[in-house]
């Protein structure tokens, strides 16, 4: 069952199109990233998701609703979590959360939102003394009050310690497993391909790549690396490289089968390929070498 649909969605501010006809589909119970730099057209895909914003053409749904025309019923079913929230910052977490409740149908208790979100033991403690990380952790908090049936996470983890970031992927796959809709945006992209099995890419407010991650990341090219060995040239190695700064890197499909040649040639020779780095594709590279190139 698919749980948000877009189609063609468009979404213009006076001569700048910040969403240009982007279509993709999330399943029910799904983790989906959409990636992409900052001013991609992310948060406004989100915005339009939520129904803050009416598109300009195309059309989205979630959990089968128009969120500009359904407005209402999409915010009782869903939860979010935008980049930046206002606070009353002299309010102590708990009172916040108590404040939320009350514009919240069925809300959680308060203890068990602050709970999942890692922040129970600050209940006491007055906004304003909260760190930047524990500041989205009462973000988080507040965004999962309703049970959302469908949540939207904006860039969840930043300025969050390690451990805390950790502690949230664990709450997000928890959330995930009792069936819970996720469409995530990070700039973490350890993050996105640790817990996302779908993912687009968006670039000047168009996708440029997008399908599961695991299917997207087995398709692209591994990587070897090495430092070249003193008085060789890449064009005395078997397998083409390319020269980043002093690293000789060498693309391939099957990265495993391509060091193995490499070694083999530098044993032949009595040389040895210091640094060695041998890797699979990851979410970085595809990144890196989508982002941008649609410009």
């Amino acid at each position: 069952m698919t749980a948000i649909r877009v189609e063609g969605l468009r979404k213009s501010y006076g001569d700048f199109a910040a969403v240009k006809g982007i279509s993709f589909e999330v399943a029910d119970g799904e983790i989906f990233a959409l990636l992409g730099r900052n001013g991609a057209g992310k948060t406004t895909t989100i915005e339009l998701l939520a129904g803050f914003q009416q598109p300009d053409g195309g059309s989205c749904q979630v959990l089968g609703l128009d969120p500009a025309r359904d407005r209402a019923a999409v915010r009782r079913r869903t939860g979010i979590m935008l980049q930046e929230a206002g606070f009353f910052q002299d309010l102590t977490v708990a009172r916040t959360v108590d404040t939320w409740c009350d514009f919240t149908a069925a809300p959680r208790p308060r203890d068990e939102a602050l709970e999942l979100a890692g922040l129970l033991p600050k209940a006491g403690t007055r906004v304003r003394q909260l760190s930047g990380g524990e500041k989205r952790r009462l973000d988080l908090a507040l965004a999962l009050l309703g049970r959302p049936d469908v949540l939207f996470l904006d860039e969840p983890t930043t300025g969050m310690d390690p451990e805390a970031r950790r502690n949230t992927w664990d709450v997000v796959r928890e959330l995930a497993g009792q069936g819970t809709t996720i469409l995530l945006t990070t700039h973490y992209l350890e993050e996105a391909q640790r817990l996302a099995g779908s993912m687009a890419i968006m670039d000047a407010g168009e996708i440029v790549a997008s399908g599961g991650m695991a299917e997207t990341l087995a398709a692209r090219s591994g990587r070897v690396a090495f430092r070249l060995p003193p008085g060789t040239s890449p064009a005395d190695l078997p397998l083409p490289v390319t020269l980043e700064g002093e690293t000789a890197v060498c693309r391939a499909a099957d990265p495993d089968l391509a060091a193995q040649t490499l070694l083999s040639w530098a044993a032949e020779r009595g040389l040895r390929l210091a640094g060695l780095e041998v890797r699979t594709a990851t979410l970085e590279d595809l990144f890196l070498d989508l982002s941008g190139s649609h410009r």
